[in-house]
C-alpha cells in the first residue's frame, strides 16, 4: 500500500505561480511513476503530468506543457508540481497518484494508477 498526501493548493490570481507537493509513504516507490491529475467542477479528470521515480522521464498533458514542471525529491519521498502562468482554466482539485511498471504510453491513463491521494484544491481568480 502507498499513502499519498497532497498539499500546496490555495487561491492564486491569474498569471500567478504555485507549487504542489505529493508526499508518499508505505510501499517503496521503486519502479513506479507518480502522476498528477486534476478535475474541475463538472468536468472529467484530466492528466497533468507524471514522472518516473527511478530513472529519467517526465510527461505532460498538452494543456500544461511549458507552464508546469514536475520534479521529485528522493530524501522526502515527495513529488512536486510547479505551476506557472496560471489561468482560471487551471482551477481544479489536483490529485497525485502512483502506478507501478508503467510504460510511457500509459502514463496519462487514470486506470494505470493504483493509489490515489485525496487531492488539493487550486483556485485561480482575480
Amino acid at each position: 500500500q502507498v499513502q499519498l498526501v497532497e498539499s500546496g493548493g490555495r487561491w492564486v490570481q491569474p498569471g500567478g505561480s504555485l507549487r504542489l507537493s505529493c508526499a508518499a509513504s508505505g510501499r517503496s516507490l521503486g519502479n513506479s511513476a507518480v502522476g498528477w491529475f486534476r478535475q474541475a467542477a463538472g468536468k472529467e479528470r484530466e492528466f497533468v503530468a507524471a514522472i518516473r521515480w527511478s530513472g529519467g522521464g517526465s510527461f505532460y498533458g498538452d494543456s500544461v506543457r511549458g507552464r508546469f514542471t514536475i520534479s521529485k525529491e528522493y530524501a522526502k519521498n515527495t513529488v512536486h508540481l510547479q505551476l506557472k502562468s496560471l489561468t482560471p482554466e487551471d482551477a481544479a482539485l489536483y490529485y497525485c497518484a502512483v502506478g507501478y511498471g508503467l510504460i510511457a504510453g500509459r502514463m496519462s491513463l487514470e486506470t494505470a494508477y493504483d493509489y490515489w491521494g485525496q487531492g488539493t484544491q487550486v483556485t485561480v481568480s482575480s
